[in-house]
C-alpha cells in the first residue's frame, strides 16, 4: 500500500507551538509512538491520553521514562460531550490532537485563555468505495473541517488556520487491501470475513483485472486558540 501525503508538515506545526507552551496535552496518544518523535520539544508538564485499552499500557511503557504520565480517557464517537476530560479548568496551554475525538466544550474548559489547540484529523467520509464493494460501511459525515469549526469557535476558540486533503490509498491488489483492512476492522461489515465477501472480493480483482485498487483518502488539520 501507498499514500498520498498531506501538504502540511503536522510536525513541524506541533513544534511550533511547542516552542513557547509550559502546559502540554497530548490527546489520543495510541502507544506514544508519534510523541515520542517529539520528546526533544516537550516542556516537563506534558500529559497524554489513551482512549483504546490495549494501548495504554503500551504508551505508559514508552513514555514513562521521558516523565510523560498517560490517561486513560477518550471521547465517544457518538456522544463526544459525555464524558467529562479528567483534567481541571484551564489546566493546559496546548493541547495536541491526531485523530482523536474531543468535545469543543471540554477543551475550552481545560485550556487556559489564549491557549493553542492543534489538530489533525480523518475525513468522516473517506475510503467510501467500501460500501459500495462490501455493501456497508461505517461513515460519519460530520467530522469535517466546517463542522469542526463552526463547533470550535461556538465553544471559544479562534481558528487560525485550516485545511484539506484529499488524496489516496492505493493498493497493490485485493490481498494487500485486505491486509489493510485486518488493522482497520472498524472500516469493514460487522460480519466481513473473507469467505463470507468473497464472492465480493472476487468481483472486485476482476473489476480491477488484478489492481491497483485506490480508495479516498481525507486529511484536515485546524489551529485554534482559546478566546
Amino acid at each position: 500500500m501507498s499514500e498520498s501525503a498531506e501538504p502540511w508538515d503536522l510536525a513541524g506545526e506541533y513544534r511550533r507551538e511547542l516552542a513557547t507552551a509550559s502546559h502540554v496535552l497530548d490527546m489520543g496518544t495510541g502507544g506514544g509512538e508519534f510523541l515520542l518523535t517529539l520528546t526533544g520539544d516537550l516542556p516537563a508538564d506534558t500529559v497524554a491520553t489513551e482512549g483504546w485499552p490495549p494501548n495504554v499500557e503500551v504508551a505508559r511503557r514508552a513514555l514513562a521514562p521521558h516523565g510523560i504520565e498517560v490517561v486513560e480517557y477518550g471521547a465517544p464517537d457518538e456522544d463526544v460531550d459525555a464524558l467529562p476530560m479528567p483534567f481541571s479548568d484551564g489546566r493546559f496551554d496546548l493541547v495536541l490532537n491526531r485523530h482523536e475525538s474531543f468535545s469543543p466544550t471540554e477543551l475550552a474548559r481545560v485550556i487556559a485563555p489564549g491557549g493553542r489547540f492543534v489538530t489533525q484529523q480523518v475525513g468522516g467520509d473517506e475510503a467510501h468505495e467500501l460500501a459500495y464493494w462490501l455493501g456497508e460501511h461505517h461513515e460519519m459525515p460530520h467530522v469535517n473541517p466546517a463542522r469542526f469549526r463552526s463547533d470550535l469557535e461556538e465553544s471559544g476558540f479562534m481558528v487560525l488556520d485550516a485545511a484539506e486533503h484529499v488524496g489516496a490509498y492505493t493498493f497493490r491488489d485485493v490481498a494487500a487491501l485486505l491486509a489493510y483492512l485486518r488493522l482497520v476492522p472498524w472500516e469493514t461489515p460487522d460480519d466481513f470475513t473473507v469467505d463470507r465477501y468473497a464472492d465480493r472480493l472476487l468481483a472486485l480483482h476482476h473489476q480491477t483485472e488484478g489492481g491497483p485498487i485506490r480508495l479516498t483518502r481525507k486529511r484536515f488539520w485546524l489551529r485554534a486558540q482559546r478566546r
